[in-house]
């Protein structure tokens, strides 16, 4: 056999027909994307608190934005965020400072509970806020 063909037979990505799909990998993804959106949506909280401090006049001009129901949904998807990135942030932190949970079965178990935790953290943040 040729070393074009042998070259030619292997797969290029072995990795990729045995590769599964698990929450660690899918935590460590959303831990990226709730950081992009934390980074926008800092922008909107900045934008009320310099509102409230300009006075009501100013914030009598956003409060209907943050008052209406798409902006009290992405204030609510915007806890989850914050809730999720700071629960994975001390997962990391347990990874590279003590190496804690490296094993798949705990890591995957983890990954699963901050999904968990962020959203009942939300719940309860919100039912609070809205209870008073």
């Amino acid at each position: 056999m040729s070393g074009t063909n042998r070259a030619n037979s292997r797969p290029l990505s072995p990795h990729l027909q045995i590769w599964r799909y698990h929450a660690t990998m899918f935590a460590s993804i959303t831990h990226r994307i709730t950081g992009m959106g934390l980074y926008f949506g800092t922008f909107l909280i900045g934008a009320w608190l310099i509102a409230l401090a300009s006075g009501p006049e100013t914030y009598a001009l956003l409060e209907p934005a943050f008052t209406s129901i798409p902006g009290q949904v992405v204030l609510f998807v915007w806890t989850i965020a914050a809730l999720f990135h700071f629960a994975t942030g001390i997962r990391f932190l347990l990874w590279d400072g003590p190496h804690i949970g490296f094993e798949p079965k705990t890591a995957s178990a983890v990954s699963v509970f901050l999904y968990v935790f962020a959203v009942l953290g939300a719940v309860a943040i919100w039912a609070t806020i809205l209870w008073l």
